[in-house]
């Protein structure tokens, strides 16, 4: 009996003085992984947001340029670059989203957090397609400050069909890449960080 005594007085302990399981716990802070993420509901939106993708190394946000067919009849489409094609033959079979997620998470993740990756768009040219899609053309040049062997920056055009969703926001459903000069394209970057 006395025990059980002392078990129920040690339990009590415990539970009164050993431990908050009752306290009011502080909120937890927000979450901050969409900060520099803005509701895209215009097609220029789209644009910063995957420039802003790039300088966060934020793949949901990256990820969150691209078409989700829950809201939209559209599946994305990725058509590389000619050399990139002949080069890294997995570009050209049904590449798909979650093949952006990895080779960007990949990419990401060679690079030190207080450097930035940078997205370039030059020659930006928006064009409508019928009222819920839109032809986006432009060059572009990145920057990848990594430590690894692959090249650390990347230029070429890109060709970007958008459409809005049932929701009224723009995504990426159709991305054709085009090398232009010397350096390698956007596609071979995705082929080297994947």
């Amino acid at each position: 009996m006395k025990s059980f005594i002392n078990i129920i007085f040690t339990i009590t302990i415990l539970i009164t003085n050993g431990c908050d399981l009752f306290d009011i716990r502080d909120p937890e802070p927000p979450d901050q992984s969409r900060a520099n993420y803005l509701p895209p509901t215009e097609p220029r939106i789209v644009i910063e947001n995957l420039k802003n993708s790039f300088l966060d190394k934020n793949v949901q946000n990256y990820i969150a340029c691209l078409v989700d067919t829950i809201f939209v009849s559209k599946k994305f489409t990725f058509l590389p670059s000619s050399e990139a094609a002949s080069t890294f033959i997995f570009l050209t079979q049904d590449w798909s989203i979650f093949d952006e997620r990895k080779y960007f998470s990949s990419m990401t993740s060679k690079v030190s957090k207080e450097l930035p990756i940078t997205l370039n768009l030059t020659n930006e040219n928006y064009s409508s397609l019928s009222g819920d899609t839109l032809l986006y053309t432009a060059n572009y040049f990145i920057n990848i400050p990594h430590n690894s062997s692959e090249p650390k920056s990347y230029a070429g055009n890109l060709q970007f069909n958008m459409v809005r969703d049932s929701r009224s926001n723009w995504s990426i459903y159709f991305w054709k890449d085009t090398k232009s000069g010397n350096l390698p394209s956007w596609s071979e970057l995705k082929g080297y960080f994947y």
